[in-house]
């Protein structure tokens, strides 16, 4: 029995289908359907009972489902205990923000794919919360404050913070001085965003109100940068900004509660080693390279 059709039988089954289960995997449609039609046939037994929505699991199938996955999770294991020291293979299928992605994550990526070149890396970039076990990803970079869930997480690095508005901004609206003042102004935000702000030794929690909301990070500087109102962005966000003068640091007597970027990965007591070395990666750009992520030396 194939390892390869076993792991893309548990593709399918969690994907719904050959087409979604095709795209994660990063192959044809044909190649997945050859793979199922081979392992159908070696078994004796249909899995999967294809629909004009996909493919749905037959009683066979979800009685085989869970055995194919921990035998898949298993060999994984198994090549890892017998790879040369350093050697990669298979795949790593990692979410990842929008915001700070291309520029600030992207590069360790690439540069675990240079060390790693038996290692297929295929990455998706968003601000939405992928459900990491459903979409079939091994892991997952977050920033900032993790909600409680059953993700196994590791903190990589700290993300620092502030509000910042433009020097239009402040000139035309003043700037805010106390933490009541701002009801009085707009902020440019996500939606349902909340300020975690340091007053004295205390933690308080703002919910700001504005016109401006967007889930990208990117698109709410070029907003703050525009005069749209004040916002709480990520040091590395906004370092270029300031240093230009198109951003002023706003209410710096009460900062923002520091975040952090995170991997997450499904629960389980075994981290492929494939994440452990991007876990590994990414501590070592933040030691490295304190400048990228606006942190101070």
């Amino acid at each position: 029995m194939d390892i390869e059709d076993l792991q893309t039988f548990v593709e399918v089954a969690d994907a719904g289908g050959v087409s979604a289960a095709a795209r994660r995997l990063g192959i044809s449609k044909s190649i997945v359907s050859r793979r199922l039609f081979r392992l159908e046939a070696e078994l004796g037994v249909q899995l999967l009972a294809r629909t004009t929505r996909g493919a749905a699991l037959t009683e066979a199938g979800s009685a085989f489902r869970d055995h194919a996955a921990r035998i898949g999770s298993e060999i994984e294991l198994a090549r890892e205990t017998i790879m040369p020291e350093g050697e990669l293979r298979g795949r790593l299928r990692v979410a990842v923000p929008l915001s700070l992605g291309p520029t600030h994550f992207a590069p360790v990526l690439a540069e675990m794919a240079t060390h790693h070149p038996h290692l297929h890396i295929h990455t998706a970039y968003g601000d939405r919360f992928v459900d990491l076990i459903a979409e079939g990803f091994d892991c997952a970079i977050r920033v900032g404050y993790l909600q409680d869930s059953n993700l196994v997480a590791r903190r990589v690095g700290p993300i620092t913070g502030r509000l910042v508005a433009s020097p239009g901004y402040i000139a035309a609206h003043g700037s805010p001085e106390t933490l009541a003042d701002i009801a009085d102004h707009q902020a440019v935000m996500q939606m349902g965003e909340i300020w975690h702000l340091m007053d004295g030794d205390k933690a308080v929690s703002l919910q700001p109100q504005g016109r401006f909301k967007a889930d990208n990070g990117t698109a709410l500087v070029g907003a703050a940068a525009a005069g749209l109102g004040i916002a709480r962005l990520p040091d590395c966000l906004t370092h270029a900004h300031i240093l230009a003068g198109t951003l002023v640091p706003v209410m710096p007597q009460f900062p923002v509660v520091a975040g952090a970027a995170y991997v997450v990965r499904p629960p389980g007591q075994h981290t492929a080693r494939k994440v452990r070395i991007l876990i590994d990666m990414l501590i070592e750009s933040f030691e490295k390279n304190p400048d990228l992520w606006g942190l101070e030396r």
